[in-house]
């Protein structure tokens, strides 16, 4: 399943799904609804193996953040697997399954987004790096307004400076 990563065209086979800042802007409140949802269940939830976890995966992922952007760019196979390691461990704890399948398949699509910043020199790098810091730090302390709040943020700063790209 395609998951609206490409189209088909008849008699002309398939192509890359075309981007568009309303398709942006729908995916990005579904995702901020679904993500503020999962992270405060996860927070009601999570126990001492769960907050181990998301330490362990934003250490991961603050080793790449870390490096100079040529270096950073240079492994950033290693950053879109860390960054989603560190995202899925936020909610890992969220006992809603289809909760949780739905938020996937909004992460998915706002990675499409996303890599549009790549784009750009410098990313968004070291304000993200403190971003995911803070989140987790409000995540851990069980502060799921905080949390709500940060992730929020995070998410609509990322879709804004993606709409500005479009």
């Amino acid at each position: 399943m395609s998951e609206g990563f490409v189209t088909l065209e008849a008699g002309k086979g398939f192509k890359v799904a075309p981007v568009s800042r309303a398709e942006l802007n729908e995916i990005t409140e579904h995702f901020i609804d679904l993500e503020k949802r999962a992270i405060r269940d996860a927070i009601i939830h999570g126990d001492d193996d769960w907050e181990s976890h998301v330490v362990s995966a934003h250490h991961r992922l603050s080793i790449i953040e870390k490096l100079p952007w040529t270096d950073r760019m240079e492994r950033h196979s290693d950053w879109v697997e860390r960054h989603r390691e560190f995202h899925e461990s936020l909610v890992s704890a969220c006992q809603g399954p289809w909760l949780l399948r739905l938020r996937g398949l909004m992460f998915d699509q706002l990675d499409r987004y996303r890599f549009l910043t790549k784009r750009t020199p410098e990313g968004l790098g070291r304000k993200k790096f403190e971003e995911h810091r803070q989140i987790m730090d409000a995540t851990l302390a069980r502060d799921s307004k905080e949390a709500e709040r940060l992730i929020e943020f995070h998410i609509r700063d990322t879709s804004d400076r993606v709409g500005g790209l479009l």
